[in-house]
């Protein structure tokens, strides 16, 4: 057996489109006795894990920041899409282990499932693909808009029209509904979070009259940005900046910082400078302005779905 190559075969599956967000859950039965537990899940929001569930607790345990005020609702959703999970695939491990004539060893069944939110927040389908011990089993969509199950690879296990109904309505009513509710919910949490972890500063240069901005961005996952400095709209050429290294912080996440001299005679032409971050993988997009008289760190607006409009916050000195 080789569970490596599942995970693989999974993961492989192109769930999520370009520009947009996913909520996907990577659920594991192992059929036999291992120093693991029977059926476990990471919830990830994009690529970053965000949450774990298993048989061991029945307990949804966050591991990064999530909204208090929700906790008993998610435990509850939590609770009862996963233990429908755990149904689903236990009889299907133990179906497929007889059919494949897979009667010795320890076998596993994996599922990557999730929902996604395509760009200007509209609701995408719901991705579904098992893999058994190293083989791609099962795949499809449910079409939220057609109200249809579409199949990619056949199911193993044949179906009649009562059990159809039945799965349709779980997708239709209970899984696809809840995955997007959470997925905006934890997109807005990342939201204000972001919002929190760029910085625009200034200092004074002393060895002229000139001054020195600086934008960090700090805590983000993937590492992949562009960290971009605008003078008057336009990029400053990249021999005017210093610094731009992607450097690990000690959470997992990475920073970056750049910084431009300004010249006393800059100061008194007056340009305005702005610093724009995005996310290469995530198609989010920090915007801040503001003019060399300012004297405090400037806000941050986060546009998660549409870069092409981000909105400003330009605060200007006393």
């Amino acid at each position: 057996m080789n569970t490596h190559t599942t995970v693989q075969i999974l993961y492989a599956c192109p769930c999520v489109s370009t520009g947009s967000h996913s909520l996907m859950a990577l659920a594991t039965y192992i059929v036999g006795k291992t120093q693991f537990p029977e059926f476990s899940v990471v919830v990830m929001l994009d690529d970053v894990q965000i949450a774990y569930y298993d048989s061991t607790t029945w307990s949804i345990f966050h591991c990064s920041e999530s909204d208090s005020n929700y906790h008993d609702e998610e435990q509850n959703d939590g609770d009862a899409i996963f233990r429908d999970v755990y149904n689903s695939m236990k009889n299907r491990a133990f179906y497929l282990k007889g059919h494949l004539n897979h009667t010795d060893g320890v076998q596993v069944l994996q599922r990557l499932a999730g929902c996604e939110l395509l760009n200007y927040d509209k609701p995408g389908p719901l991705h579904s693909s098992d893999g058994f011990s190293g083989q791609n089993m099962e795949e499809f969509t449910f079409d939220m808009e057609k109200h249809d199950i579409q199949m990619k690879m056949p199911w193993m296990i044949t179906w009649n029209q009562l059990k159809w109904l039945s799965v349709k309505f779980m997708y239709e009513n209970v899984y696809h509904p809840i995955c997007i509710k959470v997925l905006r919910r934890y997109l807005n949490l990342k939201k204000n979070n972001d919002e929190k972890r760029v910085r625009l500063m200034k200092k004074t240069l002393s060895d002229s009259q000139g001054l020195q901005i600086s934008c960090l961005a700090t805590g983000f996952y993937p590492r992949h940005i562009n960290l971009t400095l605008f003078r008057d709209g336009q990029p400053v050429d990249d021999d005017q900046i210093t610094g731009g290294e992607i450097l690990p912080n000690g959470d997992g996440t990475y920073q970056m910082r750049k910084s431009l001299g300004i010249s006393e005679e800059e100061l008194r032409e007056e340009h305005k400078y702005n610093c724009t971050m995005k996310h290469l993988s995530l198609h989010n997009k920090l915007d801040i302005a503001y003019d060399v008289y300012s004297v405090s760190i400037m806000a941050v607006v986060l546009n998660i779905f549409d870069s092409k409009d981000p909105l400003v916050h330009d605060s200007r000195f006393e």
